[in-house]
């Protein structure tokens, strides 16, 4: 019977940790208690100056031929998929031949920013962590959301997946207008804060007690599940941190509402509004890191197109299904350019937020046709990568340059002290 024991009470902490983890929202908000009372807060203002990153992804690309130039440098050409960012041309790169080198179709395109599939991060050290996530858990202290994920819960493989966790949780998104501007403007009632301050003391004290649980049994395990101790372990921290930055902010008022709450309609039209909405969270410092995915629930129909967005990437080379296909392309690229103008509207004290805000727009589809996640579509605008200009990188043999120098030059110009992310080779020159 003394060895039965361990063995009981191993499965529950397991099965505990495992339910404490299920707690709902908490994924989206990954970041350690700080204080708040900074040299930048005291002396300039909330993020006045502070760099920002947004990321946007879409589930099935662009078709390339519309999309990347030929001319390489200043003067390429405007493609029609890149037309309507003209205005915006000098604050943006476009570059070709950047991807992560990987295979899976549609179930590799959550790979967009991270360069690993979910189901072979097991036993990485960051896990398939994204860059959002990467970068919020280094400057995300400073604000209410240390990040924000904005997507749908439809499409074909089961919901946003832009956005990952270290410890391989995929955040769940922010489906529509609405629920972003509650989260960014309504206040709770002063009884609703109450009861979730006590529901984060009673979500604490849990957690306090499955890690004494763990503890107590892990000098008793043997590799195997001591492997799996670890994986809860690291879990539970997340979920501390992600309590305490709740906790830290539960009575702080939000900024003023500037306009009457949306009501969601359809993310055909929700999209400006959802741009809008990330826009005055970045100007308000509700956060500096945002991500937003165009999913399964970016319905052709609302474009006038009676097809399936996904039957119409299937396209088969049918130039008529094509035209198609580079209407509602080109919407979402109109709807980005905006978001850029927008962006450059905005003071930030000496510059605008578009100066202050690396923009990251793409997909990790290449091929939608041929289910390729190769020779990726990327747009880097503001925040430093202002080049105006069409860059084509090496993306074959050893000279190769994995998507991920990228990401990891970003999370540098963030302020991220890091050597390596993901399937990185080296920092992006």
């Amino acid at each position: 019977m003394a060895m039965k024991t361990p063995k009981l009470r191993r499965r529950f902490v397991l099965q505990s940790v495992a339910g404490s983890l299920a707690l709902p929202g908490l994924s989206s908000l990954a970041a350690e208690s700080t204080d708040r009372r900074t040299p930048l807060m005291a002396t300039r203002g909330a993020g006045v100056g502070a760099p920002r990153f947004v990321a946007i992804g879409n589930l099935l690309g662009f078709q390339q031929k519309a999309f990347f130039p030929e001319t390489v440098g200043k003067e390429f050409e405007e493609t029609t998929l890149l037309k309507p960012l003209t205005d915006q041309r000098e604050h943006l790169t476009v570059y070709r031949g950047l991807d992560h080198g990987i295979k899976g179709g549609h179930f590799a395109v959550h790979t967009f920013l991270s360069g690993v599939l979910h189901h072979e991060s097991k036993h990485r050290a960051d896990g398939n962590v994204t860059i959002d996530q990467f970068i919020a858990d280094e400057v995300g202290k400073q604000t209410r959301f240390p990040s924000l994920t904005v997507g749908s819960e439809g499409g074909i493989h089961g919901g946003c997946q832009l956005s990952w966790t270290k410890s391989g949780i995929r955040v769940p998104p922010i489906t529509g207008p609405a629920e972003l501007f509650e989260r960014l403007f309504v206040t709770d009632p002063k009884t609703v804060r109450q009861e979730k301050a006590k529901a984060n003391t009673l979500q604490a004290s849990i957690l306090d007690s499955l890690l004494e649980e763990a503890n107590s049994i892990s000098s008793q395990v043997n590799r195997e599940d001591r492997s799996k101790l670890d994986e809860y372990f690291t879990s539970i921290r997340d979920v501390e941190k992600r309590l305490q930055t709740r906790r830290q902010w539960v009575d702080e008022p939000k900024p003023d509402a500037p306009f009457e709450k949306p009501a969601d309609r359809n993310t055909v039209e929700d999209l400006p509004l959802l741009y809008e909405l990330i826009a005055l969270a970045l100007q308000t410092d509700s956060t500096r890191v945002a991500t937003l995915e165009i999913g399964g629930s970016f319905l052709p129909q609302h474009l006038g197109i009676d097809n399936s967005y996904h039957s119409l990437s299937h396209h088969g080379n049918d130039e008529e299904v094509i035209s198609k296909l580079i209407t509602l392309e080109t919407y979402q690229v109109e709807q980005f350019a905006a978001f850029l103008s927008r962006l450059a509207q905005i003071e930030d004290g000496d510059q605008t937020l578009l100066d202050s805000t690396a923009v990251l727009f793409g997909s990790g589809m290449g091929n939608g046709n041929s289910h390729t996640n190769t020779d990726l579509p990327v747009v880097l605008a503001g925040g430093g990568y202002a080049t105006g200009e069409y860059k084509k990188v090496e993306s074959k043999g050893p000279g190769k340059i994995p998507l991920c120098n990228l990401l990891l030059h970003l999370a540098q110009r963030m302020g991220v002290s890091a050597e390596s992310f993901g399937t990185s080779s080296g920092t992006f020159a």
